[in-house]
């Protein structure tokens, strides 16, 4: 009878709709949860809002009853990885990282801005330069490796991957920016793959800071893209679309024609991947499942694209993406045809979106730097539903979907929307 009980408590855990990535369990961003909430405020559809302790710009995880957010503690040089009771909020542990070495970023990028990754059973919190630390679910620490430190005037974003039995783990921006494997039991190295040469006028030794304003440099995050044939750990890098073999860290394919600037992870949906670059930079689509080079095969290539911090989504032949102006865009996924280009608010700093987006259904959800989540129609003709506000507090996390209900980090609080389904 035990274990039965067992067996039908884990059935149900693997069928309920957990947010175990940044961008879910799939790596673009879709829930499938069909009893999300559509309206709410900040008095209204609010399930609870707890402080934080500081700033910071990553996003949640949620597994069953627990929640996982990392956090600095800047004034400290601390970094740390919190846990929360999903039922109320409540403060169920921390595990802090005294970090004191200087380590640069952008003054609108704390430290920390690594999301989580969990599989049920262990979770992965990458703290910048600080490293990376495994623990289970009480809390206890499993692992942890220091793979020495990132530099770059801007800090690092890039979440970790969790597929099988490794994670993986992109260690840029800097000169020498690598995407590695590491076994997720025992953080021992699979395997390590340096970022491909980049050549801008002949220069193929790292990036240019802010005397030239010529930037190489990826925050990009991998994600797995599925074919009939085979997996490709898919990666934005400074310069070119990748897909990577997961278990050899080999190349698959590569497409060049990116700019060397990149903000947002790739999306891929329907056959077709897509890489996009940062300010005024290039997006090519290529079919999935290619080989070799592909810069010959592409399908489409856009050039000097608005700025793109936040990562879009695919849905029935179409591409979305919110610029960090506040404009959405439509394209046609095969042709890159733009089928509207509209402003989605006022203009304004907060009225702009670092966020990436969440596709429920034909529905898409984004924040804006003022907390407000803008819910838009996913169809080639502009269709605003409504805007949800929250207490006008910055943030440029993205929202996790799980069991009817989301969850939103700001500088100030985290939020959880909704009623439990």
């Amino acid at each position: 009878m035990r274990l039965l009980f067992l067996t039908l408590l884990l059935t149900a855990t693997l069928q309920a709709e957990n947010w175990p990535m940044w961008r879910g369990a799939s790596g673009l961003g879709i829930s499938h949860d069909k009893n999300l909430p559509a309206k709410w405020s900040a008095t209204e559809n609010i399930a609870w809002k707890i402080p934080m302790p500081d700033r910071g710009n990553s996003t949640p995880i949620v597994w069953s009853e627990k929640i996982f957010v990392t956090q600095p503690l800047e004034e400290k040089q601390e970094r740390t990885l919190l846990c929360f009771d999903r039922l109320d909020g409540k403060e169920l542990w921390r595990r802090t990282v005294k970090y004191a070495v200087p380590e640069e970023s952008h003054r609108s990028n704390p430290h920390c801005s690594e999301s989580p990754a969990t599989d049920g059973e262990r979770v992965i919190a990458v703290h910048g330069s600080a490293g990376v630390f495994c623990y289970d679910f009480n809390g206890k620490e499993l692992w942890k490796r220091d793979l020495g430190k990132i530099s770059f005037e801007w800090g690092s974003a890039a979440s970790p991957v969790i597929h099988g039995n490794l994670v993986y783990i992109y260690r840029g921006p800097d000169p020498k920016a690598y995407l590695l494997a590491l076994d997720k039991r025992t953080g021992k190295t699979i395997w390590k793959l340096n970022d491909p040469t980049v050549n801008i006028e002949g220069r193929t030794d790292g990036f240019r800071g802010n005397k030239s304003r010529e930037w190489i440099c990826s925050f990009s995050t991998p994600i797995l893209v599925k074919t009939a044939n085979r997996e490709a750990l898919v990666m934005s890098y400074p310069g070119s679309l990748a897909g990577i073999h997961p278990r050899t860290g080999k190349f698959l394919w590569n497409c060049g024609g990116l700019n060397p600037l990149i903000y947002s992870s790739p999306i891929a949906g329907e056959g077709v991947v897509v890489g996009m670059g940062g300010f005024f930079g290039t997006t090519v689509a290529v079919p999935a499942g290619g080989k070799g080079d592909m810069s010959a095969q592409t399908l489409w290539r856009a050039v000097r694209t608005p700025n793109r911090l936040g990562s879009g989504v695919v849905h029935d032949g179409h591409i979305y993406v919110l610029n960090t102006n506040g404009i959405m865009e439509c394209l046609e996924l095969k042709t890159g045809k733009v089928k509207f280009s509209e402003r989605v608010r006022g203009r304004g700093a907060k009225q702009e979106s670092w966020s990436s987006m969440l596709l429920v259904g034909d529905r898409i959800f984004i924040p804006n730097q003022s907390g407000e989540t803008i819910v838009l129609r996913a169809r080639p003709k502009f269709e605003l539903i409504r805007i949800n506000p929250l207490d006008g507090t910055l943030t440029n996390a993205s929202l996790a979907a799980a069991e009817g209900q989301f969850f939103l980090r700001t500088h100030k609080h985290l939020w959880c929307i909704g009623t439990r389904k």
